[in-house]
């Protein structure tokens, strides 16, 4: 399965990625360090990639946790992914967590994602439920949310705690099917 759009295109993780994924980890390291510090972690470099990629596309096939890559049609490197996470089949609920490359944020990209995973994650995977957990200084993580019809429902106490820093509050929002 791929979503098609001008710029890019959205697919699976897939074994022959871990190259690509390094790099645009590496690249962004940055960018990911506070909210994706296990994701930059796991792929410092192309062995540790490569092993991070075996893991979730296994992961995939038994729906354990779906990673999606974001990839350039002209340069053909990832610029961003998306994991469709904590899926609970009884709830029939599943979080999003999302990251682009520093390069192509406010292209409306990661909303377009967005919209067509929260689509994909009803009408595929049979939740009714998608959450995004953000915190509140990250204002182009909550325009994504807001503008792909998530709606503000919470403050969550202490609900992720990045590296040598204090746990933070995180602001919650869902969409409904």
């Amino acid at each position: 399965m791929v979503f098609d759009f001008d710029h890019y295109f959205i697919e699976p993780i897939q074994e022959k990625d871990s190259w690509k994924l390094c790099d645009f980890v590496v690249s962004n390291a940055d960018r990911l360090k506070r909210y994706f510090p296990r994701t930059l972690e796991q792929n410092l470099t192309p062995d540790l990639s490569k092993y991070f990629v075996e893991k979730k596309v296994k992961q995939f096939l038994t729906k354990e946790e779906l990673l999606f890559k974001l990839k350039h049609k002209e340069r053909r490197t990832i610029i961003g992914l998306v994991y469709i996470k904590k899926l609970n089949q009884d709830k029939r609920q599943a979080e999003l967590a999302y990251c682009i490359g520093y390069q192509f944020e406010g292209k409306g990209w990661m909303s377009q994602s967005i919209q067509a995973l929260s689509n994909y994650a009803f009408e595929v995977l049979d939740v009714e439920t998608l959450q995004i957990i953000v915190h509140n200084t990250n204002k182009g993580s909550i325009k994504v949310a807001e503008k792909c019809g998530y709606t503000w429902q919470t403050t969550l106490k202490k609900e992720h705690s990045p590296p040598n820093e204090p746990a933070l509050d995180m602001e919650l929002y869902e969409l409904n099917c």
